[in-house]
């Protein structure tokens, strides 16, 4: 991307891109429910709390760049609001999913961004999660991270904003010490056990929300 992107607006696409593939029945987004998809607190990292002035700058920014349309007129006594983003530059919905989790959630390892799109994208596995993120560094929207000290696996990150501070990629580390185990990696089960839980979640959700629709 020619342009780089503030942290409001890299929030407020992420946002539209989630809920365009989680919850198409309600997209467009109103202001109110975009700034609401914004301040989640689920899924977001960092939390925020952004007014609707900031969101709306946000979209100006975003509309003026040709990454978000503004719609008016029809069914809707609001005006609504949609992302350009994967038109515009040609992305499917396992692009759109990968970098979705990663502006909403910050940098992640493969395992992570698996278990984190289930809801948007469902990739059979790890492989698949990989070759997206090579498409995507091809064409200069993600970076593989140094691995972090006391991580196994190193993490992707978005360059939508420009590059990634020194803080959120770390020094190269060499292996962590062994644990009295032989561990490399005392994590690693633990965030494999939240991943699958996600994914678990992710597919109740969807049950729940096609369950509900059948009564709408």
């Amino acid at each position: 991307m020619d342009a780089q992107l503030d942290s409001a607006e890299v929030r407020v696409l992420g946002a539209l891109l989630e809920k365009e593939i989680a919850t198409p029945e309600y997209y467009p987004l109103s202001l109110n429910a975009l700034v609401n998809a914004c301040n989640q607190r689920s899924n977001r990292d960092p939390v925020v709390a952004y007014d609707e002035a900031t969101v709306e700058t946000a979209l100006e920014s975003l509309r003026a760049q040709g990454l978000a349309l503004r719609i008016t007129g029809g069914d809707s006594r609001v005006p609504k609001h949609a992302q350009r983003f994967t038109e515009k530059f040609n992305l499917g919905r396992r692009e759109a999913a990968i970098l979705c989790v990663l502006m909403l959630r910050g940098p992640q390892t493969v395992g992570e961004l698996r278990g984190r799109s289930e809801r948007l994208y469902s990739f059979e596995d790890l492989e698949g999660v990989e070759s997206t993120l090579e498409r995507l560094a091809e064409m200069e929207f993600v970076k593989k991270l140094p691995r972090q000290a006391g991580f196994k696996e190193p993490r992707w990150g978005h360059l939508l904003a420009g590059e990634i501070a020194a803080a959120e990629e770390a020094s190269p580390a060499g292996p962590p010490p062994p644990t009295d185990r032989g561990q490399t990696d005392p994590g690693a089960a633990d965030r494999e056990r939240i991943a699958a839980l996600e994914r678990e979640v992710a597919g109740l959700r969807r049950e729940f929300e096609e369950f509900r629709r059948k009564f709408e």
